[in-house]
């Protein structure tokens, strides 16, 4: 007999969690199974066996019954959510072809599919050509049409991670709406495939048949059959749940369903989103993403590897926190944050720009990471705060670029990922943005997004509305302290948004001399 218990199931970059959540959005089970890193044949690839991710799933879930008191009997659904971008080659008995392209590839090709004139003249004139051509070197598939055509033919389902999970779960080639955030012929602002005379057929090496049925968000999309059930642990026939991508899904669990509150997301990739029934492009020809809320967007704009420079920093200089934690029996985040603490707001002058993977547009390809203002007084604490202020300036930036198009204005922030639990990082965030900044009740808010998906599409809360009332809720809010915002924001304004326009000329010459970043050459196998 099933009971109220949702199992979410999130596979993120670096580790697989299972986590059961009962209808007030409580963790009541938790087990995690860390991944193996990706591996890299060339330069800027990042692949990974997508085996290893199932086996992962079941260990998880295995392991989740293991430790806990509840029967997977009692978990009335299922629901599962990812990290983004990330694509899988299966044959026409559904079997793996190759590895799995992470979202961290930086491949790319030259050789791509030809579009007709017509459209090529459309996007000149447009002065948009860039973009698309931006987005066609960049799409898995071309690259794998170009440079392993054997696998290309061979293709019979071209399946995101969130794709494939689902398919191993319920045996369906099925997949959320709210997870198509990659290079695939996706419209995002009717939310469904692509119609047929749109571009993007004519750009991706794609056909319609390739592709995975799609669902909204809070739909049932399955059974867990009985082979998954063997694997897992799981009752067969236990309903799975679309839901949507990580990101949407931490929007969702951090209870940000209104456009004046934003959600920072301090994780790999860090993030700030609003959510809004209107499609809107910030950047254009760059869409806003699926929500996880069916018929909504999430508006957001990215720091690729962000909070990944905060691990690198605990991974190079952090030796000395992590083995003095280990012996008080304290977390390790406790003392990373006396290294914040001991240095002013400000840092004494030291900024950090953190475009250590650039972007298309803002900042363009061209892009690096730069720190500038070193004097003899500076020490590791100090760059470890520039560090924690560059992304917050970065992510201030993103949130006046998505107030100045869609004309709303954000009056408060919440803040996901495991970047929430250093309450140094909470109060500069808030200093940095000058809004009240709130930690949500728990910062797996990814997973609990895939909960409340599931809760709807099962009535067991009647809407979103009621989801968020009823699983989401703040624990504690950091209000701006004014001497700090009134440092931060003249750094903000008169050093921080004008380093990337000093420094673009020099990020030009640095690329012509070097060749890297490769910005119009193929990554060869």
């Amino acid at each position: 007999m099933s009971g109220d218990y949702i199992l979410a199931i999130d596979n993120g970059t670096q580790s697989v969690r299972a986590l059961l959540f009962d209808l007030h959005g409580n963790i009541v089970a938790k087990a995690q199974v860390q991944l193996q890193a990706y591996f890299s044949d060339r330069a800027g690839w990042a692949e990974h066996d997508p085996e290893d991710y199932w086996q992962a799933v079941c260990a998880a879930c295995q392991r989740l019954w293991a430790q806990s008191a509840i029967a997977s009997s009692a978990v009335s659904a299922v629901a599962v959510t990812t990290q983004r971008g990330t694509v899988i080659n299966l044959d026409a008995q559904g079997r793996p072809l190759r590895p799995a392209i992470t979202w961290l590839d930086q491949r790319r090709t030259d050789s791509v599919p030809p579009m007709s004139r017509w459209w090529t003249l459309a996007f000149k004139l447009a002065r948009v050509d860039g973009t698309i051509n931006f987005f066609r070197g960049e799409a898995e598939i071309n690259w794998i049409k170009a440079h392993q055509p054997d696998i290309w033919q061979q293709t019979a389902k071209f399946l995101l991670l969130s794709g494939y999970l689902n398919y191993r779960l319920c045996g369906r080639y099925i997949d959320s709406a709210g997870s198509q955030v990659a290079y695939v012929p996706f419209d995002y602002k009717r939310l469904r495939w692509a119609a047929p005379g749109d571009w993007k057929w004519q750009a991706l090496a794609l056909e319609p048949g390739m592709l995975p049925e799609l669902a909204a968000p809070g739909t049932v999309i399955g059974e867990i059959e009985a082979a998954a059930a063997a694997a897992t642990g799981l009752r067969a026939g236990t309903p799975l749940i679309a839901a949507a991508a990580d990101k949407a899904c931490e929007v969702l669990g951090a209870g940000c369903l209104e456009p004046h509150i934003g959600c920072l997301s301090y994780g790999t990739t860090a993030t700030i989103n609003t959510t809004s029934a209107k499609y809107l492009e910030v950047t254009p020809f760059v869409p806003p993403y699926p929500s996880a809320v069916p018929g909504a967007y999430s508006i957001e704009v990215q720091i690729f590897r962000g909070y990944w420079m905060v691990n690198w920093f605990k991974e190079q200089f952090g030796q000395h926190e992590k083995l003095q934690a280990a012996e008080l029996g304290v977390a390790a985040e406790e003392l990373f944050d006396e290294l914040v603490n001991a240095v002013p707001p400000g840092a004494m002058g030291l900024m950090l720009q953190p475009y250590w993977t650039p972007g298309i547009k803002q900042p363009g390809p061209e892009a690096k990471g730069a720190v500038i203002g070193f004097g003899d007084v500076h020490t590791r604490s100090h760059l470890y705060r520039a560090i924690l202020e560059g992304l917050a300036y970065a992510l201030r930036e993103g949130k006046e670029r998505i107030e100045k198009r869609s004309g709303v204005p954000l009056r408060a922030l919440r803040v996901s990922g495991g970047g929430s639990q250093s309450d140094a990082a909470m109060q500069l965030t808030a200093d940095i943005f000058g809004l009240p900044t709130a930690r949500p009740h728990i910062y797996e808010t990814s997973a609990l997004g895939a909960a409340m998906d599931a809760a709807v599409g099962l009535r067991l809360h009647p809407d979103f509305a009621s989801a968020a009332a009823g699983m989401t809720r703040i624990a504690r809010v950091f209000e701006p302290l004014p001497q700090h915002r009134e440092i931060y924001d003249a750094l903000y304004h008169r050093v921080y948004r004008k380093m990337y326009a000093r420094l673009k000329p020099l990020y030009l010459e640095i690329q012509k001399i070097t060749g890297y970043p490769r910005l119009d050459q193929e990554l060869e196998p």
